[in-house]
């Protein structure tokens, strides 16, 4: 069927549920009081894990819930509320906190559940749009999620309610994130696997080439006799070090062009030492591959030395290094 709409009606109707969403979640906002400090004080004192449970639309927001409050230090997991009475209820536990979530405060799936969370003196926090329900009069705590209306045009799918339950669900991970004093290394520590794992994790000396395979000369070489061991390391550069391993400094391809340059092409005898820069970046081990990276970005150059505490080489970083770690 060819369907004719113009595209203001269609840029109108996402006006519309967009206004609906965000006033949903205004107005829970206005509503947030000692109930929603006491569901935070459930979740930090916890000493099992957070169970959140829902079915249908609510078991999606659910999901999405349970995985913030894992990912942002507060231990948690869902439980489809229909699959808990085959079973999944055995995964519950007496230190557990269970965040139960229903709009309507009366599906029986859920419902079903909460007798055996209170048998097991399993606190219970209610996320709802009916604060006098069943769910609600058998919670600890209860979380005012009403709306005046769904953005749904018929008022029947779960649109301004469902986002409603999720906005309150990361006001609650976010508050439990912040007591938790919860940091960049505590985030990293969960997340390994995404860029901002690595970039939070990867440290200079997981993938700093070490010192037996750089491209090291001694100050008494020529630049012509040094040229051999930069082709040979494909660093592009060079590094002078003296007999206890400390760099004297670089020679790069760019100081190999503007000697050529300077000297119309006669570099046969030229020292090594009169040609290098004499103070290199450098950059400790333990440092983030990320900071050697904007160093790199910041100073314009491809190659950065890795030193110990006692200023001895051990090693270097090439650009390239760094892209092949996806760090950049």
């Amino acid at each position: 069927m060819d369907i004719k709409i113009s595209n203001e009606d269609v840029i109108s109707s996402a006006h519309r549920t967009l206004r609906i969403e965000a006033r949903a979640i205004e107005e829970i906002s206005f509503r947030l009081n000692n109930e929603f400090i006491l569901s935070v004080k459930m979740l930090l004192s916890c000493k099992g894990r957070v169970i959140v449970s829902g079915i249908g639309k609510t078991g999606h927001i659910g999901r999405k819930i349970a995985a913030t409050l894992a990912s942002t230090g507060t231990p948690a997991f869902f439980v489809h509320a229909a699959e808990a009475m085959h079973g999944d209820l055995g995964m519950l536990t007496k230190n557990d906190v269970l965040v139960a979530i229903s709009y309507s405060g009366s599906g029986p799936e859920l419902l079903s559940i909460l007798p055996t969370a209170k048998r097991l003196g399993i606190k219970i926090i209610a996320i709802t749009g009916n604060i006098k329900s069943e769910i609600a009069n058998l919670s600890d705590s209860i979380l005012d999620i009403n709306v005046q209306q769904e953005a749904c045009p018929l008022n029947l799918a779960p649109t301004a309610s469902t986002t409603a339950a999720l906005a309150l669900g990361d006001a609650l991970a976010v508050a439990c994130l912040e007591l938790r004093c919860f940091n960049l290394n505590d985030f990293a520590r969960s997340h390994p696997g995404g860029t901002l794992g690595r970039n939070l994790l990867t440290l200079v000396q997981d993938i700093m080439r070490p010192i037996e395979l750089l491209p090291i000369v001694h100050p008494s070489l020529s630049i012509l006799e040094a040229l051999d061991i930069i082709s040979s390391k494909n660093m592009g550069m060079a590094i002078i070090i003296d007999d206890n391993k400390i760099p004297l400094g670089i020679f790069t391809d760019g100081d190999l062009r503007r000697l050529l340059i300077k000297h119309k092409g006669d570099i046969c005898k030229i020292s090594i030492l009169s040609g290098m820069s004499s103070k290199p970046y450098c950059i400790p081990p333990r440092a983030l591959a990320i900071e050697a990276a904007k160093t790199m970005h910041e100073k314009q150059i491809n190659q950065i030395i890795v030193l110990d505490e006692g200023s001895s080489l051990i090693g270097a970083l090439h650009i390239h290094d760094l892209i092949n770690a996806k760090i950049i």
